[in-house]
């Protein structure tokens, strides 16, 4: 039996590349490098790989007439028109939960690395300065603090888990209120800044999320107030972002994300009361190896005729 044809339309690691060729034929973005050989080959093309940043367009999509599947290397899907695959009967999953942890570690660092200042306490003795200027301005305390967390998915219930050892006190808002949890809802992110110190951005990315966090919230989270998003950059304002840090309308953020990736505003690299991380909440080997694993498993489920492990909602 011939294998199936599949179109990585991302630069995937090695250890996501090499599975796939192991079980496929792989075109590595063929339709970017070579559209006449790529228009040859379409025909053929049953399932398309890529990552959590790869985009995957209705017009990509109409020019495979066989396409079965799309299988995202990442839990966040935003790039992929799901609505057109769906429309068509392509199957789209994603790798969720395997990484839920790794993402909840670094929200709780940044949380801790912007309050305390851990970046630019790192830099204040490599420069030398505390021989010279003695001890360090005093930072904040994040134990005991109130934390507010948008989206409480399974990354942000594994993050409230981790601030409850750090007596936080905790409250979120998400679409509607989660059953069985004894954390207080607020029905927008606004009315939840409002009421607490460090606002955790987890939510998901896409049109129904975007600029959520905007001047409107960044002024009711206040000026004693921590941004932290390891989400999607397209769910803050940037520029908000960078007027608000500027103006002292918050104390500070933490960011893993950013709009226009990897150019964050150049505003931002600038500012001494942020902490800056290069899209990295997932970037552990055991973690990137799992959702490689995911990924590719999803695809050989489908081609051996059994259900995918992990599908995207269909709905929301």
């Amino acid at each position: 039996m011939s294998r199936p044809h599949v179109l990585v339309v991302s630069k995937p690691p090695p250890f996501f590349l090499e599975p796939l060729k192991a079980a496929f034929v792989v075109h590595e973005r063929l339709h970017e490098t070579d559209p006449q050989e790529f228009s040859k080959l379409a025909p053929l093309i049953r399932g398309i790989a890529g990552g959590g940043e790869s985009t995957v367009s209705a017009a990509l999509m109409a020019q495979l007439p066989s396409l079965e599947m799309i299988s995202i290397m990442g839990v966040g899907y935003d790039g992929v028109d799901v609505a057109a695959a769906l429309k068509r009967g392509v199957v789209v999953t994603h790798t969720p939960n395997v990484l839920n942890d790794e993402v909840a570690d670094l929200a709780i660092g940044l949380m801790l690395s912007v309050a305390r200042r851990i970046p630019q306490a790192d830099q204040y003795v490599r420069s030398g300065r505390w021989g010279i200027e003695g001890a360090m301005p005093l930072t904040r305390k994040v134990s005991g603090a109130r934390l507010g967390i948008v989206g409480l998915g399974r990354i942000g219930q594994a993050i409230a888990d981790r601030a409850a050892a750090f007596d936080m006190s905790i409250a979120y808002t998400a679409r509607s209120a989660k059953p069985g949890l004894n954390y207080p809802f607020y029905a927008s992110a606004l009315a939840l800044a409002a009421e607490v110190d460090f606002l955790v951005v987890i939510t998901p990315g896409g049109a129904g999320t975007f600029h959520m966090i905007n001047a409107q919230v960044l002024k009711a989270l206040g000026p004693q107030g921590y941004l932290i998003n390891v989400a999607r950059g397209s769910v803050v304002d940037e520029t908000a972002l960078v007027e608000a840090l500027q103006q002292g309308v918050i104390a500070g953020a933490g960011l893993d994300v950013f709009e226009k990736e990897p150019h964050p505003l150049e505003a931002l690299r600038k500012l001494d009361n942020v902490v800056l991380t290069p899209h990295m909440a997932s970037a552990t080997r055991e973690t990137r190896q799992a959702m490689a694993d995911l990924a590719v498993a999803n695809l050989q489920a489908h081609f051996a005729g059994r259900p995918t492990l992990t599908p995207v909602p269909e709905c929301c």
